[in-house]
């Protein structure tokens, strides 16, 4: 009994790196309610916000994840998001039409989308890079061909309400000059990314559909030979993926309330980013939301760092992650090396 308790306590490469993952933002975090104390790090209304301006990132990443686990890549996700975006101005903004059904439209476009990249990937057997870089293109022109120019939504008062709907955190309140008690909120989009972050986690981890993903990307042919179809689950990962990534859009258009053309350009490297430095193996077979949402929070870390300092530029938060991301690519190369000697 006592072996089999160190056992499972035991940490193996995959378990090390999630704890590095959020051993870093521990530090980070501390290291921030030190540093900028005076600048109101420490509030619970600060941490909060990283996870609305960062609703979006956290949904794009648990789809990201769910597609390097089965061994693929994505990168026309920021694309995606961008013409979810311009979709739902454009609907609501200068076709006048319902919230409820521009957001149904919009989610129905990543379905499809989903399924049409991995029918590309899992049918056709094409690359999933060349397959995700035609439809990030595509997605791009798409937007460009809807409108040139920023459509801001102004007039649709159910999706403003939405967007601007304070969610009351009954804890962390403060006082104010004039001896008002003020609630920390959320705003829905989080609400919707954590939800969607849990039953993410909850798929992959407990589920027959998440464990033929974990199977597939650890070695396709050995799935084969367990029975797994690995055609079908290969394109519903996409499919899921597509879902997530128009459900993302949809978050990050309830923060900006906008759509243009250069809207999340580049938001699929943060999402591969936030993955990786959560655990996350590129070859595939490894990663758990859990660590995703950690690589999310470092990033939203380090964005706060930048805005509470004041005088560094925006660029240091790009800086930062590529070397966190550097970091952690190494970590799984020596783990999976060290791995591939006990064999």
């Amino acid at each position: 009994m006592k072996n089999k308790i160190l056992k499972k306590l035991k940490l193996d490469g995959n378990n090390f790196l999630l704890a590095v993952t959020i051993g870093l933002f521990a530090v980070m975090y501390i290291l921030g309610l030190i540093i900028y104390s005076e600048q109101g790090f420490g509030r619970m209304q600060t941490f909060l916000n990283m996870l609305i301006d960062n609703a979006g990132l956290i949904i794009a990443a648990a789809g990201m994840t769910v597609i390097l686990i089965v061994g693929g890549i994505d990168i026309s996700i920021g694309s995606v998001i961008g013409l979810v975006c311009m979709m739902l101005a454009y609907f609501m903004q200068i076709m006048h039409m319902n919230a409820w059904l521009a957001i149904f439209l919009v989610l129905l476009f990543g379905v499809v989308f989903g399924a049409m990249q991995g029918f590309f990937i899992s049918y056709l057997k094409l690359q999933p890079f060349i397959v995700t870089l035609a439809g990030m293109f595509l997605c791009r022109g798409l937007t460009a061909m809807i409108s040139a120019n920023q459509i801001a939504i102004t007039e649709n008062e159910t999706f403003l309400g939405i967007a601007n709907y304070n969610i009351k955190v009954l804890i962390g309140a403060t006082v104010n000059k004039r001896g008002v008690k003020m609630y920390p909120f959320i705003h829905p989009g989080v609400v919707i990314a954590l939800v969607t972050a849990l039953i993410i986690w909850y798929m992959c981890k407990y589920t027959k559909f998440g464990r033929n993903l974990f199977a597939i990307g650890g070695n396709e042919n050995s799935a084969m030979l367990m029975g797994i179809n690995v055609r079908r689950n290969k394109f519903f990962a996409y499919v899921l993926n597509g879902f997530l990534a128009s459900l993302a859009g949809f978050a990050f258009c309830l923060n900006t309330t906008s759509g243009f053309v250069e809207q999340a350009r580049g938001f699929e490297m943060e999402a591969i980013s936030s993955a990786v430095i959560g655990g996350t193996l590129l070859t595939g077979g490894v990663g758990t939301v859990v660590g995703s949402f950690f690589g999310v929070l470092i990033k939203a870390t380090i964005e706060t760092f930048i805005r509470c300092n004041g005088t560094l530029s925006s660029w240091w938060n790009k800086i930062v992650l590529s070397a966190l991301l550097c970091f952690f690519i190494v970590l799984q190369s020596v783990f999976a090396m060290i791995k591939a000697k006990k064999k």
